[in-house]
Protein backbone atom coordinates (compact mmCIF):
# COMPACT_ATOMS: atom_id res chain seq x y z
CA UNK A 1 0.00 0.00 0.00
CA UNK A 2 0.91 3.79 -0.36
CA UNK A 3 1.83 5.51 2.62
CA UNK A 4 0.63 8.96 2.84
CA UNK A 5 0.37 12.13 5.46
CA UNK A 6 -1.71 15.21 6.18
CA UNK A 7 -0.34 18.29 4.90
CA UNK A 8 -0.09 21.49 6.30
CA UNK A 9 -3.63 23.12 6.31
CA UNK A 10 -1.36 26.00 5.90
CA UNK A 11 -0.18 24.58 2.77
CA UNK A 12 -3.58 23.48 1.43
CA UNK A 13 -4.75 27.10 2.15
CA UNK A 14 -2.50 29.00 0.30
CA UNK A 15 -2.84 26.69 -3.07
CA UNK A 16 -6.65 26.72 -2.51
CA UNK A 17 -6.32 30.78 -2.02
CA UNK A 18 -7.87 31.40 -5.31
CA UNK A 19 -10.58 29.18 -5.34
CA UNK A 20 -13.86 29.89 -3.53
CA UNK A 21 -15.49 26.61 -4.66
CA UNK A 22 -14.08 23.04 -3.56
CA UNK A 23 -14.60 19.54 -4.05
CA UNK A 24 -12.95 16.78 -2.27
CA UNK A 25 -12.02 13.19 -3.40
CA UNK A 26 -10.84 10.86 -0.83
CA UNK A 27 -9.64 7.15 -1.13
CA UNK A 28 -11.33 4.24 0.09
CA UNK A 29 -8.02 1.92 0.65
CA UNK A 30 -4.60 3.11 1.06
CA UNK A 31 -5.34 6.82 2.05
CA UNK A 32 -8.28 5.54 4.26
CA UNK A 33 -6.00 3.28 6.37
CA UNK A 34 -3.77 5.66 6.95
CA UNK A 35 -6.23 8.12 8.20
CA UNK A 36 -5.20 10.83 5.35
CA UNK A 37 -8.28 10.28 3.02
CA UNK A 38 -11.16 8.32 4.68
CA UNK A 39 -15.02 9.27 5.27
CA UNK A 40 -13.24 10.92 8.89
CA UNK A 41 -10.87 12.70 7.23
CA UNK A 42 -12.63 14.07 4.26
CA UNK A 43 -15.40 15.27 7.24
CA UNK A 44 -12.41 17.07 9.07
CA UNK A 45 -11.57 19.26 5.79
CA UNK A 46 -14.66 20.01 5.25
CA UNK A 47 -15.28 21.55 8.45
CA UNK A 48 -12.08 23.25 8.36
CA UNK A 49 -12.33 24.78 4.85
CA UNK A 50 -16.00 25.94 5.40
CA UNK A 51 -14.00 27.64 8.23
CA UNK A 52 -11.99 29.64 6.13
CA UNK A 53 -14.45 30.74 3.94
CA UNK A 54 -14.73 27.68 1.34
CA UNK A 55 -17.80 26.73 -0.23
CA UNK A 56 -17.34 22.82 -0.35
CA UNK A 57 -19.63 22.08 -3.78
CA UNK A 58 -19.25 17.54 -2.91
CA UNK A 59 -17.36 14.90 -1.91
CA UNK A 60 -16.80 11.35 -3.21
CA UNK A 61 -14.51 8.49 -1.89
CA UNK A 62 -13.24 5.71 -5.04
CA UNK A 63 -11.99 2.57 -3.38
CA UNK A 64 -8.88 3.32 -5.39
CA UNK A 65 -8.74 6.90 -7.58
CA UNK A 66 -5.49 5.63 -9.01
CA UNK A 67 -7.83 3.44 -11.00
CA UNK A 68 -8.94 5.60 -14.44
CA UNK A 69 -12.26 3.26 -14.14
CA UNK A 70 -13.40 4.42 -10.90
CA UNK A 71 -12.40 8.23 -10.76
CA UNK A 72 -14.51 8.23 -13.74
CA UNK A 73 -17.46 7.00 -12.40
CA UNK A 74 -17.46 9.24 -9.26
CA UNK A 75 -16.76 11.99 -11.36
CA UNK A 76 -19.45 11.22 -13.61
CA UNK A 77 -21.83 10.84 -10.75
CA UNK A 78 -21.13 14.37 -9.20
CA UNK A 79 -20.61 16.70 -12.93
CA UNK A 80 -23.07 18.74 -11.47
CA UNK A 81 -21.38 19.71 -8.24
CA UNK A 82 -17.80 20.02 -10.47
CA UNK A 83 -19.29 21.99 -13.16
CA UNK A 84 -19.47 25.04 -10.14
CA UNK A 85 -15.88 23.76 -9.16
CA UNK A 86 -13.14 25.84 -9.21
CA UNK A 87 -10.89 23.42 -7.75
CA UNK A 88 -10.34 19.56 -6.87
CA UNK A 89 -8.21 18.69 -3.73
CA UNK A 90 -7.67 15.39 -3.35
CA UNK A 91 -6.95 13.37 0.10
CA UNK A 92 -4.74 10.44 -1.53
CA UNK A 93 -1.46 9.92 -2.42
CA UNK A 94 0.28 11.62 -5.82
CA UNK A 95 -0.87 9.13 -7.81
CA UNK A 96 -4.59 9.67 -7.20
CA UNK A 97 -4.60 13.33 -7.23
CA UNK A 98 -2.99 12.82 -10.99
CA UNK A 99 -5.47 9.70 -11.72
CA UNK A 100 -8.17 12.42 -10.92
CA UNK A 101 -6.46 15.34 -13.05
CA UNK A 102 -6.08 13.01 -16.21
CA UNK A 103 -9.53 11.85 -15.60
CA UNK A 104 -11.30 15.15 -15.22
CA UNK A 105 -13.14 16.00 -18.11
CA UNK A 106 -13.31 19.51 -17.21
CA UNK A 107 -9.81 20.57 -16.69
CA UNK A 108 -10.60 21.69 -13.15
CA UNK A 109 -7.40 23.07 -11.00
CA UNK A 110 -6.43 19.36 -9.06
CA UNK A 111 -4.53 20.00 -5.35
CA UNK A 112 -2.85 17.13 -3.28
CA UNK A 113 -4.05 17.76 0.09
CA UNK A 114 -1.09 14.98 1.23
CA UNK A 115 2.49 13.85 0.88
CA UNK A 116 3.28 10.52 -0.31
CA UNK A 117 6.21 8.86 1.61
CA UNK A 118 6.36 5.77 0.73
CA UNK A 119 5.29 1.96 0.20
CA UNK A 120 4.34 -0.37 3.05
CA UNK A 121 2.76 -3.33 4.45
CA UNK A 122 0.08 -3.05 7.51
CA UNK A 123 2.05 -5.45 10.27
CA UNK A 124 -0.24 -7.45 12.92
CA UNK A 125 -0.04 -4.93 15.10
CA UNK A 126 -1.52 -2.50 12.65
CA UNK A 127 1.88 -0.30 12.13
CA UNK A 128 2.57 0.75 8.79
CA UNK A 129 6.23 -0.48 7.62
CA UNK A 130 8.37 0.15 4.81
CA UNK A 131 9.78 -2.88 3.18
CA UNK A 132 10.11 -2.63 -0.58
CA UNK A 133 11.69 0.33 -2.40
CA UNK A 134 9.99 -0.84 -6.21
CA UNK A 135 13.41 -0.85 -6.86
CA UNK A 136 12.68 -3.41 -10.07
CA UNK A 137 15.56 -5.41 -9.73
CA UNK A 138 14.16 -8.01 -6.40
CA UNK A 139 16.78 -10.17 -4.63
CA UNK A 140 13.58 -11.16 -2.12
CA UNK A 141 14.74 -15.06 -3.41
CA UNK A 142 18.47 -14.40 -2.52
CA UNK A 143 17.83 -13.01 0.76
CA UNK A 144 15.36 -14.93 2.88
CA UNK A 145 12.72 -12.60 1.84
CA UNK A 146 14.06 -9.53 3.38
CA UNK A 147 15.13 -6.32 1.27
CA UNK A 148 18.12 -5.17 1.99
CA UNK A 149 17.80 -2.29 -0.53
CA UNK A 150 14.90 -0.83 1.58
CA UNK A 151 15.88 -1.99 5.14
CA UNK A 152 19.66 -1.29 4.95
CA UNK A 153 20.29 2.16 5.57
CA UNK A 154 22.99 1.72 2.77
CA UNK A 155 21.54 -0.63 0.61
CA UNK A 156 24.33 -2.19 0.77
CA UNK A 157 23.61 -5.51 -1.26
CA UNK A 158 26.32 -7.98 -0.28
CA UNK A 159 27.00 -8.40 3.52
CA UNK A 160 26.88 -6.25 6.39
CA UNK A 161 29.33 -3.13 6.39
CA UNK A 162 32.32 -2.53 8.92
CA UNK A 163 30.17 -0.26 10.93
CA UNK A 164 28.07 -3.34 12.16
CA UNK A 165 28.56 -4.20 15.83
CA UNK A 166 27.74 -7.02 17.86
CA UNK A 167 24.16 -7.55 15.00
CA UNK A 168 23.47 -3.83 15.62
CA UNK A 169 23.29 -1.22 12.45
CA UNK A 170 25.67 1.62 12.75
CA UNK A 171 23.15 3.86 11.52
CA UNK A 172 20.97 3.40 14.03
CA UNK A 173 22.18 0.86 17.32
CA UNK A 174 18.51 0.53 17.97
CA UNK A 175 17.89 -1.77 15.22
CA UNK A 176 19.37 -5.13 13.89
CA UNK A 177 21.29 -5.22 10.67
CA UNK A 178 19.62 -6.34 8.02
CA UNK A 179 22.56 -9.03 7.03
CA UNK A 180 22.32 -10.38 10.00
CA UNK A 181 18.64 -11.13 9.77
CA UNK A 182 19.04 -12.29 6.17
CA UNK A 183 22.16 -14.71 7.72
CA UNK A 184 19.58 -16.43 10.76
CA UNK A 185 16.85 -16.47 8.09
CA UNK A 186 18.66 -18.18 5.65
CA UNK A 187 20.67 -20.93 8.05
CA UNK A 188 17.58 -21.57 9.74
CA UNK A 189 16.73 -22.79 5.74
CA UNK A 190 20.26 -24.42 5.34
CA UNK A 191 20.70 -21.87 2.77
CA UNK A 192 23.52 -19.98 3.86
CA UNK A 193 25.46 -20.65 0.39
CA UNK A 194 23.54 -18.58 -1.09
CA UNK A 195 24.65 -15.18 1.05
CA UNK A 196 28.37 -15.99 -0.81
CA UNK A 197 27.04 -14.88 -3.96
CA UNK A 198 27.98 -11.51 -4.92
CA UNK A 199 25.51 -9.24 -6.48
CA UNK A 200 26.09 -6.70 -8.97
CA UNK A 201 25.93 -3.12 -8.53
CA UNK A 202 22.28 -2.19 -9.12
CA UNK A 203 21.19 -1.27 -12.76
CA UNK A 204 19.72 2.47 -12.16
CA UNK A 205 18.32 2.34 -15.46
CA UNK A 206 15.73 0.08 -13.94
CA UNK A 207 14.46 2.81 -12.21
CA UNK A 208 14.38 5.23 -14.50
CA UNK A 209 10.82 7.35 -14.56
CA UNK A 210 8.33 7.69 -16.01
CA UNK A 211 7.96 4.20 -16.97
CA UNK A 212 5.04 2.64 -18.91
CA UNK A 213 3.72 -1.10 -18.39
CA UNK A 214 1.23 -2.52 -21.06
CA UNK A 215 -0.39 -5.45 -19.89
CA UNK A 216 -0.60 -8.60 -22.05
CA UNK A 217 -2.05 -11.30 -20.85
CA UNK A 218 -0.20 -13.83 -23.33
CA UNK A 219 3.25 -12.36 -22.54
CA UNK A 220 2.72 -10.98 -19.22
CA UNK A 221 3.67 -7.40 -18.46
CA UNK A 222 6.39 -5.19 -20.61
CA UNK A 223 7.93 -2.15 -19.01
CA UNK A 224 7.97 0.72 -22.12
Amino acid sequence: MIITEKKPIEEILDALKDDARIFLVGCGECATICKTGGKEELAEMEALLKKHGKEITGTCIPDAPCLASQVKTELARNMAALRRTDGVLVLACGLGAQSVKENDRLGLKVIPACNTLCSAIVDAKGDLVEKCSLCGECILSETGGICPVTLCPKGILNGPCGGMDKGKCEVDKEKDCVWVMIYKELEKRQSTGKIRGIHKPRDYKRSLRPRKIILSQKNGTVSV
